[in-house]
């Protein structure tokens, strides 16, 4: 398996060049920020972005913006920096005996030896007991869905071991957002939220499979399961369905949310986005290169954008 090694200062392998973290960051932080992935903030906003997806359409469901939806936003995106970051340090733990077999993964500060895994464990806890501080200034069914969503994240790590969909078992991890958020403005979770949640999760399944292709080599050696291994040169097949599902699905969900109190313009605004997200998705299928791992990573990156431009879309309704 041939890839780069960790480098002197132990920046990790896949991470962008010249990042805050490897640059800027003092020298007795960065291998936990590197835990965090903080030198790779896709990860946060992927995490992010159905949150506010659930919470402006909450707005639009009930119209009924009020002061404390800022706050909602402002939290969803310290908890989602802090709970990734809990999530990665967790993943990197138990698969610190894979990582160091698959050239991308083994310059991570727990197989390149920056951190101990007791180390890492400490550093996991204080991002989720950070994370639950924030947590517990939502109402109560946002508190009791936000302790629920630890079950698909402590799950995720060792679904590769037994299923050929761990990007599944991600998907339900990082769209929770869609139904904490909904919940965190509405009091309760509604069928719009669920929905949405499952757009999400096919959305995840599109640009995790996407990314799962840097490692298919590596993975095939050591035995680690994944959609992408399992789809192969049919992978572009499988994105279209994932593609079609997913903007179906959030097209569903707007409509639910906005049909009892939105004006035929907000919901025609609405439904702008997953019209326009699909649209990017079909972008990235016209660049799909199974063989080309440089450009499976920057697809996968782009889907930052993919999932603010529904958003627009929806604070656009909200203005309408």
């Amino acid at each position: 398996m041939q890839g780069k090694l960790p480098t002197p200062d132990g920046q990790v392998a896949d991470a962008p060049a010249g990042n805050w973290v490897d640059s800027r960051a003092p020298a007795f932080a960065r291998p936990y920020l590197r835990l965090s992935r903080a030198d790779r903030p896709i990860g946060t906003w992927l995490l992010l972005i159905p949150c506010w997806w659930g919470l402006s359409l909450a707005i639009l469901s009930d119209q009924s913006p009020r002061w404390e939806d800022a706050w909602i936003a402002l939290g969803c995106g310290m908890g989602a920096w802090l709970m990734r970051g809990a999530g990665c340090t967790w993943n990197d733990i138990s698969d610190r005996h894979y990582d160091g077999r698959v050239a991308r993964t083994r310059s991570r500060p727990i197989p390149s030896g920056q951190v101990t895994v007791l180390q890492a464990g400490l550093w996991m806890a204080l991002q989720a007991l950070l994370a639950l501080a924030i947590l517990l200034t939502f109402n109560r069914a946002a508190i009791a869905l936000g302790v629920l969503s630890l079950l698909p994240v402590a799950i995720y790590p060792f679904a590769k071991r037994f299923t050929w969909w761990p990007q599944v078992f991600l998907g339900l991890a990082f769209n929770w957002g869609a139904l904490l958020a909904w919940t965190a403005h509405a009091g309760a979770l509604h069928w719009p939220a669920v929905i949405l949640y499952g757009a999400g999760i096919s959305w995840t399944l599109f640009y995790d499979t996407i990314y799962a292709h840097q490692d298919t080599e590596d993975d095939a050696l050591i035995g680690v399961k994944s959609t992408a291994r399992l789809f192969g040169a049919e992978t572009r097949h499988w994105l279209k369905y994932f593609l079609a599902i997913t903007v179906s699905l959030m097209g569903v969900a707007v409509i639910q949310a906005a049909l009892p109190n939105a004006s035929v313009l907000a919901l025609v605004l609405a439904l702008g986005g997953p019209w326009a997200m699909g649209w990017h998705m079909a972008w990235q299928l016209r660049g799909f290169d199974h063989e080309d791992a440089a450009r499976m990573l920057t697809l996968f990156r782009a889907n930052r954008d993919t999932g603010l431009i529904p958003l627009i879309f929806f604070l656009a309704a909200l203005l309408a």
